[in-house]
């Protein structure tokens, strides 16, 4: 049995990065380690967090160890909290790395806890630089990056961002399946609990609203859309509402766009996928995203821009790659719905077999192992 413990965000905090490093501390504690999660106490000041509320509305998880500790802004806190952990004397410390901002506090915790000349620590990085960026994104990045041992990212183009910053391995795993979000419901259930009609075609943008992410396109697209079919929106704005909602509202086809633009709690992310008919993700930019692995779990075609790592999950059988911009997101909104449904199933099954929590653990150990 080896003592891991991963640091990075946890209940009480939410979001698809929570959501991610909860299930990852269940994979390795299910193998028979001891699994401890370090989270924030204070993760962003204010002024860097554009939702409501950075706090979860669902209940603790209670089959995971969560301890609140870390300050991102307070150095004093960074040395008491990677003291502590350096003390527990961990085979293998986890740090999840996913914003620049984040550099001065997860590489002043990396260095102290190497210290003990024992743990290895291994980088899961989303993004080495921002989709969105500041002054002093790669000072940062660079920071963090010189004080862990390897790196494991879910993202071609990441691993290459990586390259700007260090010589070391960088090991590539496929983002694993979201499978701690219940079943597919019935289509019919999932629609009357959403008060959707049972008889349209629906689209669904799922996820937390940025520019970078590129619903203003999606919305433009929709208006050549076919009559019989919905836009149905779920996640909280974290940028640009007043204009989407200022486009919705001038849209000719805006009775037929559902806008739930609301934080979407863990218990209701399977309702929104069992209803849907297809899952567009008209991003501008992107790395890899959550979104991707819960249209795999929940077996809901996909439409993806051609940027990042989204077009290297959705293979012709699995849905359609189309270029950012509204010609093309316009296109693509007809060609899904003449995919053949049986192709469709039998080659999301074979593909849900590749993308297992046990294949990224094995990354992680590798990563570890060549230090």
């Amino acid at each position: 049995m080896s003592r891991i413990i991963i640091i990075g965000p946890a209940y009480p905090l939410r979001g698809g990065l929570a959501t991610f490093n909860e299930r990852l501390a269940r994979q390795y504690s299910d193998m028979g380690n001891e699994v401890i999660i370090y989270t924030f106490s204070l993760q962003y000041p204010g002024f860097l967090f554009p939702g409501k509320t950075q706090y979860s509305q669902s209940q603790p998880p209670e089959d995971i160890s969560i301890k609140v500790a870390i300050n991102s802004v307070n150095p004093l806190n960074w040395w008491k909290t990677g003291r502590e952990i350096s003390r527990l004397e961990p085979d293998l410390v986890i740090i999840r790395f996913w914003l620049p901002f984040m550099g001065p506090c997860l590489g002043t915790l990396a260095r102290i806890i190497r210290k003990n000349k024992k743990s290895k620590i291994v980088a899961l990085v989303d993004n080495a630089l921002p989709h969105e960026k500041r002054p002093g994104d790669r000072l940062f990045t660079g920071y963090f990056v010189q004080s862990v041992h390897g790196f494991v990212t879910m993202s071609q183009y990441v691993r290459e961002d990586l390259r700007q910053f260090t010589n070391k391995d960088v090991f590539l795993a496929r983002h694993p399946l979201y499978d701690n979000f219940g079943k597919k419901l019935p289509r019919e259930e999932a629609r009357k609990i959403l008060g959707l009609p049972e008889d349209k075609y629906i689209y669904l943008f799922f996820g937390f609203i940025r520019t970078y992410k590129g619903l203003d396109l999606l919305v433009d697209a929709f208006h050549g859309s076919p009559d019989d079919s919905i836009l149905l929106i779920a996640g909280e704005f974290y940028a640009g509402e007043d204009e989407i909602k200022q486009q919705i509202e001038h849209t000719p086809v805006r009775d037929r766009i559902v806008a739930h633009t609301h934080f979407i709690n863990d218990e209701e992310v399977s309702l929104y996928f069992s209803a849907a008919d297809c899952v567009v993700q008209p991003y501008r930019n992107a790395t890899q995203s959550g979104v991707t692995p819960l249209a795999y779990h929940f077996e809901v075609p996909m439409i993806v821009t051609n940027v990042g790592a989204l077009p290297d999950l959705v293979p012709e059988q699995l849905g359609v790659v189309c270029e950012p911009d509204t010609k093309s997101l316009a296109s693509a909104l007809f060609k899904i719905r003449e995919m053949d449904k049986q192709t469709f199933q039998t080659a999301i099954r074979t593909a849900k077999a590749e993308l297992s929590w046990e294949k990224l653990v094995d990354s992680i150990c590798q990563a570890s192992k060549s230090c």
